[in-house]
């Protein structure tokens, strides 16, 4: 607690004032001689003669006595009230600083109490006890006053002070596996009579069927996927598709016509010649109309019976010609597309998929860098780290660890350099560790000197004023 700050001010004005009534008090009634007529005690508060020898057997030096005593009481009562957190008499602040100045009262009180005289062994050893519990508790208020400044400036990190054990075995255990994979435990022997592996059960990337082939669907586009699901083969399906659409027929003798010569009927003349003898133009013979039959184009796939995440199969020249031309069957009056009509849209090239990272690639090894830091390890490191007492080792000591760290840098390549900065990383988290635990042990060490005695002095003062009473 710190002790400088506006909340302590009025105890310390309380104490004082309450110093220096009970110093006019002794000496009014002990040696009124010395006090100027002005601060001359009041007849009410003069003790009567007394015929004991010693100041503390007095009503006055009793007073004393019995207010330092209902204080050492007060005072044995702070740990009590730490320990009832739920208790609402009075925060703990308020009872520690209750605790300190009070107990800082009692040092004149007990002095006035004994009239500046040790007096018998008992007394005597009960002073000692005082000095003791006095002059631990003033050096326990001074740790805790500096004491956590000097832990924010030393120490970055702070730990809980039950987890420290727990963390100094986890550095070991990293220490420990760094040091395991610097030398393996060798592969095991496979058995020899153990049977081969079938090469029918291997199964190799890229195997798992696409969902268009494990459907029920037969659809030209499912039929030209492999079975491992690779890219369509583009195959025409002109030649089938119109052989079986349009079976051969024998030509019509009406509609075949010779062909065309220059002495021929119907060759070609200059306007307005004559036409040589013989040559006279044919009657026309109208030609018998065909009507083509009409073919009814394929069903189309339902939407739902394809397979989730399949996209359509591109469109053929073939396919669009014989979609073309079924059209033109079913109305005659229909004029016939040109073949760039009937071409397909030119498919947008995919996007490429995204490249998967490639894996990081693998430091190369160097035997004589792995064996020097697995040599550290196992001499300088490893002890270190499981060691009760880290101070008892060169690692503890900040200077000689930087020296040694920079000397094994040199000693190993650039790969293994970072392998050097996380171990000296260990080590100065377990100097840091070694260091929380020293402060700790600073700041709550003089407790085992100050609790202890405390009660021992509050037993024996007990024990001292029932004899006093009782028997003086």
């Amino acid at each position: 607690m710190r002790i400088f700050n506006r909340a302590h001010v009025p105890w310390a004005i309380f104490v004082v004032l309450a110093t220096l009534f009970a110093a006019w008090l002794y000496v009014g009634n002990f040696k009124p001689q010395i006090l100027p007529s002005g601060l001359r005690l009041p007849p009410d508060l003069a003790q009567k003669p007394s015929e004991h020898r010693s100041v503390g057997g007095t009503p006055l030096g009793l007073i004393f006595g019995a207010i330092s005593f209902g204080i050492f009481i007060f005072a044995a009562l702070l740990g009590v009230r730490k320990k009832l957190v739920l208790w609402r008499v009075g925060t703990v602040q308020r009872w520690l600083r209750a605790h300190i100045w009070l107990t800082l009262l009692t040092v004149p009180l007990v002095i006035l109490h004994t009239g500046f005289r040790l007096g018998g062994p008992m007394t005597t050893l009960l002073v000692v006890l005082y000095v003791t519990v006095m002059v631990s508790g003033l050096y326990g208020l001074a740790l805790q006053h500096q004491l956590p400044r000097i832990m924010m400036e030393r120490l970055p990190a702070e730990s809980v002070y039950e987890q420290i054990p727990h963390i100094r075995a986890q550095l070991y255990a990293a220490a420990q596996k760094m040091r395991d994979s610097f030398n393996p435990a060798p592969p095991k022997k496979t058995d020899a009579g153990a049977p081969a592996p079938s090469a029918a059960k291997a199964v190799t990337t890229g195997s798992t069927p696409m969902a268009s082939t494990a459907s029920a669907l037969s659809t030209p586009t499912a039929r030209a996927k492999t079975v491992v699901g690779s890219t369509i083969t583009a195959e025409t399906v002109k030649s089938s598709v119109l052989s079986a659409t349009y079976p051969k027929t024998p030509p019509n003798p009406v509609e075949a016509k010779p062909a065309e010569t220059m002495g021929t009927p119907t060759a070609r003349v200059p306007e307005g010649a004559p036409v040589p003898a013989g040559t006279e133009p044919a009657k026309e013979v109208a030609l018998p109309a065909v009507t083509p039959k009409s073919i009814p184009p394929p069903s189309p796939i339902a939407e739902s019976a394809k397979a989730p995440g399949e996209k359509p199969p591109p469109t053929t020249v073939a396919q669009a010609t014989v979609a073309a031309v079924a059209d033109r069957g079913s109305d005659p009056n229909k004029p016939q597309p040109t073949a760039a009509a009937i071409r397909p849209a030119t498919p947008k090239p995919a996007t490429p998929a995204a490249a998967k990272p490639a894996a990081a690639p693998v430091a190369p090894t160097d035997a004589a860098s792995e064996a020097a830091l697995l040599d550290f390890l196992d001499r300088q490191i490893l002890p270190y780290l499981v060691a009760t007492r880290g101070k008892r080792f060169r690692l503890g000591n900040a200077r000689f660890s930087e020296d040694t760290f920079r000397f094994v840098r040199l000693r190993v390549t650039e790969a293994y350099r970072g392998r050097v900065d996380e171990i000296q990383a260990w080590c100065d988290e377990r100097r840091m560790l070694d260091l929380q635990i020293k402060l700790h042990h600073w700041l709550h060490g003089w407790l085992f000197v100050h609790a202890p005695i405390s009660f021992l002095l509050l037993m024996l003062t007990a024990w001292h004023a029932f004899v006093t009473l009782f028997y003086y």
